[in-house]
């Protein structure tokens, strides 16, 4: 039985839409909320994350504990995540456990935001920012991040914070800011599977239905391209890293199917002309390259790692492969790269779990539906006179560059 989209959206402004397959063996179900760290004011940067972590320490009616041992009993497989655009928890259960993991999703989301639970909790997320700043390259890609948008821009917020702004952060502004962020209107739920959705929607009209509605906008002010160079040391590291970042189409921008290609037959893959120009001579331990689409507007991302005598000569490599790419790929390099995603997006689409958060996030930038199929389509339409084009268009550089030496 092939599957079927429905949707409803409560008086409150809460959208529920779901991908109905009644052939499905189980059932997800997932809370997005249109918050992260772009939508942080700068003295708050990392509560978005920071409030993750609270929605698993308890609500009104449950303990920390409660919440782990419901969700067990359940069988369910659940988590959440934050990124900085949304921030989503979500479940995946067998059919019949549908309505009663919903519940604890809908409960979690209006913790109680105890004093001593934040407290405890700020010690947490103090260890993990602390565990990330051991990893070299995690701290290059952030501070290209802040150089690329600049510090007086959201988009250069850290989803973590920093040990500065979690040190500072009191209950009381973690609170306000939920109330904001955490309203009907700015929340989704997702679902997928083996799903009663006329009675999901009773369910949650009922689980959610009070919840308020805040009109919670986000701010799209776009910066310039600042396009800088630095240069960081470390003495925890034996190779020279280098980054580059530089500006490409936002998530419904529909040339974004074109630029994934692009940047995938340049360095996506063990058969990119990275791997071949650097990783397989030996010329560099790592290259890749990358498009990261986002609310609006997208990146591109060029990286190289190698011996630090030998990172100069790798990255003018990968430069000279990116401003060759039209000429060095061909439609066999194409398809290969259309039948690998292709092969991705049905894979991740077999699941529910997969649907559902497919569905979750094309509507933290969209209102606008797009079937599996159409996805689909749209990649395999691309050609290379397109993607000759597009890096006409948007060079890898300019960019912003980023090194890391010992």
């Amino acid at each position: 039985m092939p599957v079927t989209y429905k949707q409803a959206v409560l008086p409150s402004g809460l959208r529920i839409c779901g991908e109905i397959d009644d052939a499905a063996h189980t059932a997800a179900v997932g809370f997005f909320v249109k918050t992260g760290a772009r939508d942080e004011a700068g003295p708050l940067m990392g509560v978005s994350h920071f409030l993750e972590h609270m929605m698993f320490k308890g609500t009104a009616k449950r303990t920390a504990e409660d919440v782990n041992r419901d969700f067990d009993d359940l069988g369910a497989r659940s988590n959440a995540y934050t990124s900085s655009e949304m921030t989503a928890f979500h479940a995946a259960v067998l059919p019949d456990k549908l309505a009663a993991a919903t519940e604890i999703l809908a409960d979690m989301l209006r913790p109680a935001l105890r004093e001593s639970d934040f407290s405890t909790e700020k010690g947490v997320i103090l260890e993990e920012i602390a565990m990330y700043a051991d990893e070299p390259v995690w701290q290059l890609y952030e501070k290209l991040i802040e150089e690329h948008f600049g510090t007086d821009s959201a988009l250069s917020h850290r989803v973590l914070g920093t040990p500065e702004t979690i040190k500072a952060m009191e209950a009381g502004q973690m609170k306000a800011y939920f109330d904001n962020r955490y309203s009907a209107d700015n929340t989704t739920v997702a679902l997928a599977g083996k799903v009663d959705f006329d009675a999901m929607v009773a369910h949650l009209t009922a689980l959610c239905g009070h919840w308020g509605r805040t009109g919670a906008v986000r701010t799209y002010a776009t910066p310039g391209a600042r396009n800088v160079a630095f240069t960081m040391k470390s003495d925890k590291i034996s190779r020279g890293y280098r980054m580059s970042m530089s500006r490409g189409p936002g998530m419904t921008d529909p040339e974004r199917y074109v630029a994934f290609c692009a940047m995938q037959l340049l360095g996506g893959s063990d058969n990119s002309l990275l791997h071949w120009a650097l990783v397989e001579p030996g010329l560099a331990e790592s290259a890749d390259a990358g498009y990261d689409p986002h609310d609006r507007l997208g990146s591109m991302r060029l990286f190289v790692a190698a011996e630090p005598a030998g990172l100069d000569k790798a990255w003018d490599i990968a430069l000279d492969q990116a401003a060759r790419v039209p000429e060095l790929v061909t439609e066999k390099d194409l398809a290969s790269i259309k039948s690998r995603v292709a092969t991705g997006v049905v894979v991740a689409g077999e699941k529910p779990d997969g649907r559902m958060h497919r569905l979750g996030r094309m509507f933290m930038y969209s209102d606008a539906y797009t079937t599996l199929e159409q996805e689909l389509e749209k990649i395999n339409s691309v050609t290379l006179d397109q993607v000759a084009a597009y890096l006409k268009a948007h060079p890898v550089m300019p960019a912003t560059v980023g090194t890391m030496t010992p």
